[in-house]
């Protein structure tokens, strides 16, 4: 929620009333309206961000002229994290173009990498492919107008309060490191520079990697993956683990504790008979872990630990999370995923999503919301639909669960 404190009462209900009236999709209705619209919309929010500290002529300088960017609503609703299927991104993400960069990166850089290793404890790895997976080594950084973007998710769509607080956030940016907000640039989703920084992530945890006494992500490289590394310090990375391992389940597992964040010490795991899925012992461990299975009890399983859980407060995506981590362990001449993934699945596209959440909440399963993204709640809702069926809980949503779903659906009850 956007905080306006300082704000006269009857000018943060104007400013309420107004975006309450406004229209909820950029597509389908007249452009002029549509753009008086978002002009009126651009004016009500200046005042918050007067409000939040921001100058009246760095706003007007940022803000005039924008209009809506519909490309950013259609980007909005095929993000490849979810919309493709996770082998398909995997495979996608760790290619040997990739892999021959970041070892070329790896070389030019060894002695930042030593210092950042030293300093916050994150493989030189990992860093290089996050700077790969998020702009592919600085080449690809985003052309979109960062403060259009971010103000046409503000303004629209199912990221409104995301769009809001990147928005305020990226003029603050603006404001502290005195850069000309015309130069911001960055994606449709107002991530920027070379390791792809949130303007709230950047206040909040972005670093000066290279000594010059500015943060900038744009222009250097040193000062993105010190962030980068920052970042992933603070959010739990730890030294002294790894990202976790490909692994083998016993027979008869109950797939009921894999994906629904049951956390046991490496060593109970063990015990229980998981292992590797070279079929080798786990070594004795206390480090916490828990069992994802991305594609369902019919793909690879996964024994993460809690620095996998950093990558995804990078990007709350799985599949980003181990491409960002067999990336990495490719980087150190370690095998890829070894286990089958079940290629004849389809992913579920967003409207797909949406019906099977609506199904679910129909026969007793609430999902929290029909967004048509599958997340914590959707996967709990199934898993629990699969339980009183009779059927592997392994939360994933398969083209055959969301048939018999909604043939349940439409039975007499």
């Amino acid at each position: 929620m956007i905080v306006l404190g300082g704000i006269k009462s009857a000018r943060k209900w104007a400013f309420t009333a107004l975006i309450a009236l406004m229209p909820l999709s950029l597509v389908g209705g007249p452009a002029v309206a549509q753009n008086a619209n978002f002009q009126a919309f651009i004016e009500a929010l200046r005042s918050q961000a007067m409000a939040e500290g921001i100058s009246g002529d760095l706003y007007d300088r940022a803000m005039t002229g924008l209009t809506p960017n519909e490309r950013v609503v259609r980007a909005l609703n095929t993000q490849p994290e979810f919309t493709r299927p996770i082998w398909e991104y995997i495979e996608g993400a760790i290619s040997r173009r990739r892999m021959d960069g970041g070892r070329e990166q790896l070389a030019a850089n060894a002695a930042l990498f030593d210092r950042l290793e030293s300093e916050y404890g994150v493989p030189r790895e990992v860093l290089t492919a996050v700077w790969a997976m998020e702009s592919n080594f600085g080449q690809v950084k985003g052309n979109y107008n960062l403060f259009q973007a971010l103000a046409t998710l503000a303004y629209d769509g199912r990221r409104q309060n995301f769009g809001r607080s990147q928005l305020i956030a990226a003029l603050k940016i603006s404001q502290q490191e005195g850069i000309d907000p015309s130069l911001m640039t960055g994606s449709w989703a107002g991530a920027f520079g070379h390791t792809q920084f949130i303007p709230t992530t950047f206040l909040a945890y972005a670093v000066d990697g290279d000594g010059d006494g500015v943060r900038d992500l744009w222009n250097s490289h040193a000062d993105a993956l010190a962030s980068a590394a920052s970042y992933l310090e603070r959010s739990g990375w730890r030294a002294n683990r790894d990202w976790g391992t490909e692994v083998k389940l016993p027979d008869g597992f109950n797939y009921a504790l894999a994906g629904a964040d049951v956390k046991r010490s490496i060593s109970a795991w063990s015990a229980a008979g998981v292992r590797r899925i070279t079929d080798e012992a786990m070594p004795a461990s206390d480090v916490q872990a828990e069992i994802i299975l991305p594609a369902g009890a019919a793909g690879p399983a996964f024994l993460i630990t809690g620095n996998f859980d950093a990558i995804m407060r990078y990007n709350p995506a799985t599949s980003y999370a181990l491409a960002i981590s067999y990336l990495s362990d490719g980087l150190r001449g370690r095998p890829g995923i070894l286990g089958a993934w079940p290629y004849g699945e389809n992913q579920l596209s967003l409207r797909q999503g949406v019906t099977i959440q609506e199904a679910l909440a129909d026969l007793g399963f609430p999902t929290g919301g029909a967004d048509g993204i599958i997340g914590p709640n959707t996967r709990q809702a199934i898993r629990d639909f699969q339980t009183s069926r009779g059927l592997p809980a392994d939360g994933f949503p398969s083209a055959g669960l969301l048939t018999r779903i909604l043939n349940e659906r439409q039975l007499p009850r």
